[in-house]
């Protein structure tokens, strides 16, 4: 009674349209769900977002669940997890993604889950790390360890998506680095973000992961950037 009551005055909204959500909804509306521009990447080893990445970092496999389109759904709900607060969006991007990964999880043999890191004081400024719901459900759903200690940010950098191309390149290569110990080598990692656009802090979150003996790199995120 007192939830319902509480629905009433404070109605939970839809995070891709802000239409009011119907009791058998959750996070996202019916409409918004059917609409969400699937990538389909899950489907085919060579998709788009390893081609992304072919030539510049050894990946044994990259995918990405969603298309990002500016002023669309997918943005939307991106800038509501990252910027509002509401990562239950990670948790059902997490829940929906996992049941298309099962199959090539288990012939990828990977070994943890590792989150693209948010520097400390941002960290501390925004109060999460907006991949972290996304990691832990999908390390839950696809029984593999979620490790958000061995990788780390060395330097602190302005929002991405503030800066042009070239601003997001340039000097990238050298924030991150890893604290690892011998239980660490020979290890598959996957390393989540949210959204895969230049590569390029995926790449160098790779390249500090790769200074691990026998490491191998795998990428999956929750959107691609398509133009």
């Amino acid at each position: 009674m007192f939830q319902s009551i509480l629905n009433l005055f404070f109605p939970k909204c839809c995070s891709g349209c802000d239409t009011i959500l119907m009791a058998n909804e959750s996070v996202v509306c019916t409409p918004c769900r059917h609409n969400i521009p699937l990538t389909n990447h899950h489907l085919l080893i060579e998709n788009e977002a390893y081609k992304k990445f072919y030539g510049r970092i050894p990946v044994e496999y990259a995918s990405a669940f969603l298309y990002f389109h500016k002023k669309g759904i997918v943005q939307k709900l991106i800038h509501n997890l990252k910027y509002k607060g509401h990562e239950d969006i990670g948790i059902i991007l997490g829940h929906w993604y996992s049941d298309e990964l099962k199959e090539i999880i288990l012939t990828l043999n990977a070994d943890e889950i590792i989150p693209v890191p948010l520097h400390r004081k941002k960290l501390k400024k925004r109060g999460y790390n907006q991949v972290s719901t996304f990691g832990q459900t999908l390390s839950e759903k696809l029984n593999l360890k979620y490790n958000d200690e061995i990788l780390f940010r060395k330097t602190y950098s302005k929002t991405q998506s503030k800066k042009n191309l070239l601003g997001r390149t340039e000097g990238i290569e050298t924030i991150f680095d890893v604290h690892y110990t011998s239980k660490d080598h020979d290890k598959h990692f996957i390393i989540i973000d949210d959204v895969i656009t230049t590569g390029a802090t995926l790449e160098a979150a790779a390249r500090a992961l790769l200074k691990i003996p026998g490491a191998k790199i795998s990428i999956i995120c929750m959107a691609m950037a398509q133009s």
